[in-house]
């Protein structure tokens, strides 16, 4: 991906959230194997650091084109 190129945030977004379904799917089915369940609890804290990378993207003066998210240009001084 290229500094400028669009970022689909709501994409983004949906794959998060089926990839921690998934995780809690694993530590549901894992927790009789306690090495499903803690790594499955990890996958799941990476998960969140994805999240709050997500809305620090939203939040970091992205402009924001009809849902896709496009990079700042770089400033020339």
């Amino acid at each position: 991906m290229t500094m400028n190129a669009p970022i689909d945030m709501e994409n983004l977004n949906l794959n998060i959230q089926r990839a921690r379904r998934a995780a809690e799917e694993l530590k549901r089915l894992g927790e009789d194997f306690p090495a499903v369940a803690r790594n499955a609890e990890r996958i799941l804290a990476s998960l969140k650091m994805l999240e709050i990378n997500v809305c620090d993207i939203a939040g970091s003066g992205f402009a924001s084109e009809q849902g896709r998210w496009r990079r700042p240009s770089a400033r020339k001084e």
